[in-house]
């Protein structure tokens, strides 16, 4: 049985921890009401220009043509695997390892064995993981520090001009979806190539829209796809960064109340060892005031 002295210094220990795990609980809720906020707003603006654009792109038909939208025999792929720069935040970051391993292993088995598997992380813990295990793309490994997105448009720009290039062939994105507090969805969406089927159109009051064009109809639609696939990735991070915070919080959450019961144990110990002590102490006392009884 653990001494007296052990068993206080593990509950002031645990004390210590739960009052930090409450702490960044109440960080992570502070922070996630603002990166909800930021998604919420940004969910209608997406969709709508997404809607717009298919709606554009089905008008023109075969008449324009986007650089982003070719697709090619898939020899070469970048993979974006969105993270967080900081752990504590229960399954979150391995959820996204496991799954750009798993649809690594699904759908890019052979480019993989061949080393043409690229994958740009955002996010520093997905920096250290796939940094690991070969060259990235890019260093996005701070980007949450002062989340924006021009800092997202660069990273996008990287991975637009390597596709226009034919440096690669696919690009997919691996995030969190915010759903609520206390759930995120693993998120698996090709980003590149754009093609029209995969540009979801409006319903038909939208789709009917007799649109006026000014300057041109191709001038506008080359201008909306690469304006629509940088917000495609932002959206993407804002996703991620709620979900963070979403998780963070509920891991201290947990993280608290297991240090609240993990105290009552250790707290009953503590009674039952100064217990024992108290009564081993009473029976040397007893013991010696017999025999010194006896001796006389």
């Amino acid at each position: 049985m653990a001494s007296l002295k052990e068993v206080r210094n593990r509950i002031v220990s645990v004390q210590s921890t739960q009052q930090i795990t409450k702490a960044m609980k109440m960080v992570a809720a502070a922070k996630l009401r603002r990166a909800q906020d930021n998604i919420l707003r940004m969910r209608p603006y997406a969709q709508r220009l997404n809607g717009i654009l298919g709606n554009l792109t089905a008008l023109a038909g075969e008449e324009v043509q986007s650089e982003y939208g070719v697709a090619r025999l898939v020899r070469r792929v970048l993979i974006i695997a969105i993270t967080s720069d900081r752990g504590l935040a229960g399954a979150f970051n391995s959820n996204v390892f496991k799954a750009t391993n798993a649809m690594i292993q699904a759908r890019y088995a052979e480019q993989n064995a061949s080393g043409n598997v690229v994958v740009m992380a955002i996010g520093k813990k997905a920096h250290d993981y796939f940094g690991k295990r070969g060259p990235l793309l890019g260093d996005y490994q701070h980007v949450f520090g002062k989340l924006s997105f021009d800092t997202v448009r660069v990273a996008a720009e990287q991975a637009m001009d390597g596709f226009r290039s034919g440096e690669f062939d696919e690009v997919v994105m691996v995030y969190n979806e915010f759903r609520n507090v206390a759930t995120q969805v693993i998120q698996v969406e090709q980003l590149l190539p754009l093609l029209p089927a995969a540009q979801p159109v409006s319903d038909a009051a939208t789709s009917n829209v007799d649109y006026i064009f000014a300057p041109s109809q191709e001038e506008i639609v080359q201008t909306l796809i690469p304006q629509s696939l940088k917000i495609q990735l932002y959206k993407a991070v804002l996703e991620s960064n709620a979900s963070e915070h979403g998780a963070r919080m509920t891991a201290m959450d947990k993280a608290t109340d297991n240090a609240g019961e993990l105290l009552k144990e250790l707290k009953l110990t503590y009674n039952r060892t100064r217990q024992a002590a108290i009564t081993t102490e009473i029976l040397e006392i007893v013991g010696g005031a017999e025999a010194l009884a006896a001796s006389r």
